[in-house]
């Protein structure tokens, strides 16, 4: 969720074994005052570009776009013997979750927060079973806890059953941790039921009824019992808003409930009353479990995009870098391919993959192929709102020696953690991978969490003096939350690297429609859209999709795509090879 500036090659297959990925990730940036980056790596290519795409032109399956759930898909389907080509605008793959250099500092675009990287099994993150998959693994360091700036105080917030009421007792009170243990006693067996399932295992056909309730049948039966008499219906409490999980545990701690609806609005964009409940008690589950940990990548976000590529070629896939889609071609009714800004034709012989969002993948396609419920039903639907972004390098010296790696300030409960400007998330990776910044520094990356109302920035002129002062003004929520994290001898004039990301950062290098952070759907009220579309041999995959925002769930948008265009006992035969 974040961009960056560099200069553009000619279009290029990526190769992982080669020095290109790390040459490519050099970058042209000027000064701060006036550059408008959110740190992605790849600079959109200049319309007027005409880049030839190297390469057989065709390919069983096109992908469009190269972010965690098209690089999951076109994984798998190498991995199942697919032709794939992934075809991806900008000069690094990744999407949001690339990383990038600027002065031998390495920034995470986007996602900083993961757990289940080392897990195996039912109870892995989707993203490790793909990886697992692929036969590829992420070097990770692991920790329980990160600071949070409340109301109520400052404090290390742990994870796991019992530390965090520990927390509560200490910091907030005594009926706050009598409330969170209650839910945690309510909710955790349910997590069973949520786990049983693996999302590796779906598929959007009439398959999937043999590659999940027939293959999981013995554990969904074992979690019904645990959950007593009430089991099955308890289940049903899955598929509604937690914020009716929550109401029926009784839980009326006014932190408790804030705390859950941060919680749900960092995980999907929602807050309780809009988040399905499944997705967050998985979320309990990884997080309050017994033994459980955070995870980081210990070489950055960027580790993971390696990891995904290396396993693409290794199965014989193709990642060709930018190769803009300028649309998605239809023949008799069919998505066939699609057309470069070069002009160039790629044809798919058996489907066509965007991981792009709703909107921008309505774009692509012409509109006398799309019906028009179809287009009503995209245009209609509610976003996110969109990002701030402040990415910082700096001497170690300017901050506290027991510095955290994650960093969360709410500024009050009172508006609510979706309002603008209330709450700042802040990353500081280097305080546990010690190869992304220079000896002695620190690497930063501060951002509000998709509270930033892009009508504040469309249609303003971004090298505009008024830009440059709503760019100094809408920053300094993060700077003064930054300054809190980091202590007083941080000095903001004395950092090595300064830039600053806006919606309008977001919508050009990223192409978000709006800059947006994802569809704003509430459960109980709407449903992510599946994978197929009106048009045959088109899917989707990614945060517009089943099962929504989130690198868990994008990672398994990209697995129930890959596994809808193979056959039963393809899939069958990778969930036993990868032991789920």
């Amino acid at each position: 969720m974040a961009c960056s500036v560099s200069l553009f090659s000619t279009p290029r297959v990526y190769n992982s074994r080669s020095k290109f990925w790390r040459e490519k990730r050099s970058f042209i940036v000027r000064s701060s005052s006036s550059v408008d980056t959110l740190p992605t790596s790849g600079q959109a290519s200049s319309p007027s570009a005409k880049k030839q795409f190297s390469g057989k032109p065709e390919a069983d399956v096109v992908v469009i776009g190269s972010g965690l759930g098209g690089l999951c898909c076109a994984g798998l389907l190498a991995r199942y013997g697919q032709d794939v080509v992934v075809l991806e605008s900008h000069d690094v793959p990744g999407g949001a979750a690339h990383s990038f250099d600027i002065k031998g500092y390495k920034f995470d675009s986007g996602p900083s927060l993961f757990s289940g990287f080392q897990s195996r099994g039912l109870q892995a993150n989707p993203l490790a079973q793909v990886l697992d998959a692929l036969g590829e693994s992420v070097e990770c360091a692991s920790y329980d806890s990160w600071m949070v700036y409340i109301p109520e105080g400052d404090f290390p917030s742990r994870i796991g059953p019992t530390d965090f009421i520990k927390d509560l007792e200490t910091y907030v009170n005594a009926d706050a941790a009598r409330e969170w243990k209650k839910l945690l006693e309510g909710i955790l067996p349910l997590s069973a039921a949520a786990m049983a399932l693996p999302p590796i295992s779906i598929r959007g056909d009439w398959g999937v009824f043999s590659t999940t309730a027939a293959r999981y049948a013995p554990s969904l039966l074992k979690s019904f019992l645990q959950m007593g008499p009430q089991g099955a219906l308890g289940a049903t409490k899955l598929l509604k808003p937690f914020s009716e999980v929550a109401d029926s545990l009784e839980i009326k701690n006014p932190f408790v409930r804030n705390w859950i609806d941060l919680l749900a609005f960092l995980l999907a964009g929602v807050k309780s009353d809009g988040i399905l409940s499944a997705e967050m008690i998985y979320m309990f589950a990884e997080w309050y479990k017994p033994g459980c940990k955070l995870e980081y990548p210990l070489h950055g976000t960027g580790a993971v995009i390696d990891a995904l590529v290396r396993g693409i070629e290794k199965f014989n896939g193709r990642i060709s870098l930018n190769s803009h889609v300028d649309s998605i071609v239809v023949e008799n009714g069919r998505a066939t391919g699609v057309k470069l800004r070069s002009g160039q034709f790629i044809r798919a012989k058996k489907a066509v993959v965007s991981n792009t969002s709703m909107w921008d993948t309505l774009d692509l396609l012409p509109p006398q192929a799309i019906p028009k419920s179809y287009q009503d039903r995209v245009k209609s639907t509610p976003q996110c709102d969109s990002f701030m972004h402040l990415h910082l390098g700096f001497d170690a010296e300017m901050a506290r020696e027991d510095l955290g790696i994650h960093h969360i300030v709410v500024k009050n409960w009172e508006q609510g953690v979706d309002a603008a400007q209330n709450v700042v998330l802040i990353s500081v990776p280097s305080a546990l991978g010690k190869d992304l910044a220079p000896p002695g520094k620190h690497v930063l990356h501060a951002y509000t969490p998709g509270t930033e109302p892009f009508e504040l920035w469309e249609g303003l002129d971004r090298k505009s003096a008024e830009y440059r002062r709503l760019k100094e003004e809408r920053s300094q929520v993060m700077w003064e939350a930054v300054e809190r994290a980091l202590g007083p001898k941080f000095d903001r004039e004395k950092c090595e690297v300064k830039m600053v990301g806006t919606p309008l950062t977001h919508k050009r290098f990223l192409r978000r429609n709006r800059g947006t952070y994802g569809p704003a759907i509430k459960a109980g009220k709407g449903t992510f859209p599946g994978h197929a579309t009106p048009i045959p041999q088109l899917f989707c995959c990614g945060d517009s999709t089943f099962p929504g925002i989130g690198v868990p769930a994008v990672a398994a948008s990209g697995a129930i795509v890959a596994n809808t265009l193979v056959s039963v006992s393809q899939h069958s035969e990778l969930l036993d090879a990868i032991g789920i």
